[in-house]
């Protein structure tokens, strides 16, 4: 086998570095700050602790999904959230199948 040098690759997690204000996240995602709010009520997403309101990157992420469940599937913004639940049950499901854990 042969041993390869060559350049370190480092990555960065984004969704843990960068950080959007109401303002921001709703142009990020195209939609009205009042959706981004409904969101928040519903527990798609959370904003981070602090004397203002910011979001970090998985709320960008999860933001997006909702809007394209509630676009594809013509759910609301309850029905998105029980949808993405779902999904990440299907999902801690499948990952506990491949690593074989009860």
């Amino acid at each position: 086998m042969t041993s390869r040098t060559g350049p370190e690759l480092v990555g960065h997690v984004v969704e843990e570095e960068i950080e959007f204000s109401l303002e921001e996240l709703s142009g990020a995602c195209a939609v009205e700050q009042r959706v981004i709010v409904e969101l928040m009520h519903e527990g798609v997403i959370e904003p981070r602790s602090g004397a203002e309101v910011r979001f970090g990157g998985e709320a960008l992420n999860r933001t997006r999904l909702a809007m394209r469940l509630q676009h594809d599937l013509g759910l609301n913004a309850a029905g998105a959230a029980l949808a993405m639940q779902l999904l990440e049950r299907i999902e801690d499901l499948e990952r506990r199948l491949r690593i074989g854990a009860p």
